[in-house]
């Protein structure tokens, strides 16, 4: 099932079911194009994975991590599937990442991988916004990671199961690839970052793992149209404005 939260005419936020035509909701459906898609979950913090694909790792001179290389986005970077991003202003480089994002079910500390996926409510999609030109000279990247609307995610949240091991994730910008890859090839698995992470924090439900991006990652320009890909999923679509 391809859940969505979205709000309907009446300004109320419902979870929903899209299908290939429309979205239903309590014997009602609703063209996708005439209510506002959200996104699909509401999470208090999201905890992301830097250098979870060598190949990125290369292209960043970064060497491959040894452990999980765990970075936090806070809830104001949370925004949707049809959205404007606007970048902060001023800034060599601001780039798109592509990535598969991890919702948690219910709360989680100390859980073992063997167990990780049982805390799994859905996948869903993520572009983790990245502003380069801080990034790289701060140590705690708040500035880097966390400006408002710096993680578009959604639209829908579906069962891992329903998402290929090896599922494709692609990134266009203006319909040309920048990113092509495939989950398999992650360096630590959902459920070893589960494990990993619940060591030091508890993940409350609705909270969001972005398990990091693939080689390909570049420069956003005003104007520009993201889509992002994974088999199983589905497109998450933004655009990108800049002051």
């Amino acid at each position: 099932m391809r859940r969505v939260r979205f709000r309907d005419p009446a300004g109320a936020v419902r979870i929903g079911e899209w299908t290939d035509d429309a979205i239903e909701f309590a014997d009602e459906t609703y063209d996708p194009a005439e209510v506002d898609v959200i996104a699909p979950t509401d999470p208090s913090k999201i905890v992301c994975v830097g250098l979870n694909y060598a190949d990125h790792a290369a292209e960043r001179n970064k060497d491959v991590p040894d452990r999980p290389l765990l970075f936090l986005k806070t809830p104001n970077t949370v925004s949707h599937h049809g959205a404007t991003v606007t970048l902060p202003a001023g800034k060599d480089r601001v780039d798109h990442e592509a990535e598969l994002a991890v919702v948690i079910g219910e709360q989680a500390r100390n859980v073992d991988a063997d167990e990780g996926m049982d805390y799994v409510a859905g996948y869903t999609i993520l572009d983790d916004v990245s502003n380069r030109t801080d990034q790289d000279k701060e140590t705690n990247w708040v500035r880097g990671k966390s400006f408002d609307g710096a993680a578009p995610m959604g639209p829908v949240l579906v069962d891992p199961e329903d998402v290929p091991d090896d599922a494709a994730i692609e990134l266009r910008v203006n319909g040309e690839v920048r990113q092509h890859s495939s989950i398999d090839q992650f360096i630590f698995s959902v459920p070893d970052l589960i494990e990993e992470i619940t060591t030091y924090m508890t993940l409350e439900a609705g909270d969001v793992i972005s398990t990091g991006t693939p080689s390909g990652v570049a420069p956003l320009s005003d104007g520009d149209h993201v889509a992002v890909e994974i088999d199983g999923i589905g497109v998450l679509e933004h655009d990108v404005r800049v002051p």
